[in-house]
């Protein structure tokens, strides 16, 4: 039995895999828990949601399968940015791939919502220059904000 079970029964026949509007509403609760600080420094980081990783990616990544990647941060980080930003530049994105955190999620114990969590916190995490550690003690506190 699982150890998560509540008692109340659960009718599968009438669910489905989460969606990418599932996914980006995970996403924006998921972000919306974390610190006050952390966020602000997320100013102009762009959240997206995609099935899977492009081609162009999963080469650069040298990934051997799309389900490799579950997110990426794509831009120029905090701690490299220079103290005027380049005219023209696009914004940094935090992608968040559905199929592959599905895929995760479906082999592991963690819930969706935690699982969504991790994955924004590490690639925001590699906006702003932070150590694992660090990562780790904002997840521990996005967590202490949904329980």
């Amino acid at each position: 039995m699982n150890k998560r079970h509540t008692g109340k029964t659960t009718d599968w026949n009438s669910l489905s895999a989460p969606s990418l509007v599932d996914f980006e509403q995970l996403a924006e609760a998921a972000f919306a828990r974390l610190p006050d600080n952390f966020r602000a420094l997320c100013r102009g980081v762009v959240i997206q949601v995609a099935d899977f990783p492009d081609e162009d990616v999963l080469r650069e990544m040298n990934a051997e399968s799309p389900f490799d990647l579950l997110g990426l941060f794509s831009g120029v980080g905090l701690a490299q940015d220079a103290a005027v930003a380049e005219t023209g530049r696009l914004p940094n994105h935090v992608f968040l791939y559905r199929r592959p955190i599905l895929d995760y999620w479906a082999e592991h114990e963690e819930t969706l919502g935690s699982l969504v969590t991790h994955v924004l916190v590490h690639e925001i995490g590699h906006h702003l220059g932070l150590s694992d550690d660090d990562m780790e003690q904002i997840e521990a506190l996005a967590d202490v904000e949904f329980h």
